[in-house]
């Protein structure tokens, strides 16, 4: 359903196992992240009322995923950590040329959004079906159906706004070279790398 073209190797949970205050912290600021991206559309593209309306929604739930993500930092007797560099979003967002229309830059950034929250999605499954945190592979399981529907969401609007053939042509090669950041990374404590 994801299109993913490499998936995670099952043994990232046992870097994660080892490093779950990590995990928690760059999770917190991948929520963040996602409600930043939110309103960033939201203050570039106002003459698309259908996108505004989804982006102030999920810049809402995205913020409560990140307090519920904060709030388990808490509950473990730890404090949100600093933030570090995303290796992964910063990689994919070098695949596609800068400039172009405002209704290219659109595709792209929507593009970019579906293939983290797709990403994001596929983690999450592997950690709610191998954690040994039982409370903490249920909490992952929820958060894989949010976002899910995120992922296609951001791929629906890119193919409502652009011509479809070329979104998915676009959306074909982003996936391909998504995978050959995925071969570089996938051994660290983070949720994409």
């Amino acid at each position: 359903m994801l299109g993913l073209k490499l998936p995670t190797d099952p043994r990232w949970v046992n870097i994660v196992e080892m490093n779950i205050d990590e995990i928690l912290t760059d999770h917190a600021y991948c929520e963040q992240k996602a409600a930043s991206t939110a309103i960033s559309l939201i203050v570039s593209f106002p003459e698309y009322p259908d996108l505004i309306k989804e982006m102030i929604a999920l810049s809402r739930e995205e913020m409560g995923h990140f307090k519920m993500v904060h709030d388990r930092i808490l509950d473990r007797g730890k404090t949100l950590g600093r933030h570090r560099k995303d290796e992964y979003a910063i990689a994919l967002h070098k695949f596609f040329p800068k400039g172009g229309s405002r209704t290219t830059q659109l595709i792209h950034r929507l593009l970019y959004a579906a293939l983290i929250e797709a990403r994001s999605c596929e983690r999450f499954r592997l950690l709610s079906e191998e954690l040994n945190d039982k409370e903490l592979a249920a909490f992952y399981h929820s958060l894989m159906v949010s976002e899910a529907g995120h992922y296609t969401m951001f791929l629906n609007f890119a193919r409502k706004y652009g011509d479809r053939k070329e979104v998915d042509a676009k959306w074909k090669a982003l996936l391909e070279y998504e995978a050959s950041i995925m071969r570089e990374l996938g051994t660290k404590e983070h949720i994409h790398g």
